[in-house]
């Protein structure tokens, strides 16, 4: 299943991490590096678990490799939550009706 992939690859917060970095710009591996107290080698790992999740994808630009969010991740992750936004408001009314109810 395509959340599972998309969850386990978000749980590790390395991982968090550099997907929030991209989530403001395309960077390459060295700069998604900086601060982070990580291998180069770890870090390739780390992008190559978002990836294979569909969370990053890269652009070859010479040399260099740049990353960036895949929007399409992003839609599979709110299609996921999409699912139980209709769930809550009619859980939280009930739960309003039953406290309603205990107050004297």
């Amino acid at each position: 299943m395509v959340e599972n992939e998309i969850f386990r690859a978000l749980a590790d917060p390395t991982r968090r991490t550099i997907f929030e970095r991209l989530a403001a710009g395309r960077m390459n591996a060295s700069a998604l590096r900086a601060d982070l107290a990580i291998s180069q080698p770890a870090m390739s790992q780390h992008l190559s678990v978002l990836r294979g999740a569909g969370l990053v994808r890269q652009e070859r630009c010479g040399r260099f490799v740049n990353y960036e969010v895949d929007p399409a991740g992003v839609a599979r992750i709110a299609q996921w939550l999409d699912r139980y936004r209709a769930y809550w408001p009619a859980r939280i009314d009930a739960l309003r009706d039953v406290l309603r109810e205990m107050d004297p």
